[in-house]
């Protein structure tokens, strides 16, 4: 009788861990989904402290800075967009706090 009680608390068991997987793998995708755009700031470009380098990959290095200044506009467009997303979500939010108040001093 043990030996059937010992297993099946194994197998409760599993079956909790199953759950609390699968409660975690939905909550990652929904989560990918309501965050669809992550903004991420460009990384700054590298200029050489020797002169000498400067020289010889000024192309390159001014190919850095144009990238860069086109990258940092996407950026603050992307955070705009974030901020205003988030001012309407809050304001949606904040009305359904107070349909709940008004449902639950019933």
């Amino acid at each position: 009788m043990d030996s059937f009680k010992v297993s099946w608390d194994f197998g409760s068991l599993r079956l909790r861990r199953f759950r609390g997987a699968l409660a975690i793998f939905l909550l990652l995708i929904l989560a990918g989904t309501a965050s669809a755009e992550s903004c991420l700031a460009p990384p700054r470009p590298f200029v050489p402290s020797d002169s000498q380098a400067v020289l010889e990959y000024a192309d390159i290095i001014r190919r850095d800075f144009e990238l860069y200044i086109r990258d940092i506009q996407s950026y603050f467009r992307c955070l705009e967009e974030e901020r205003a997303r988030a001012f309407e979500e809050a304001r949606e939010v904040s009305e359904e706090y107070g349909r709940f108040l008004g449902l639950a001093e019933r």
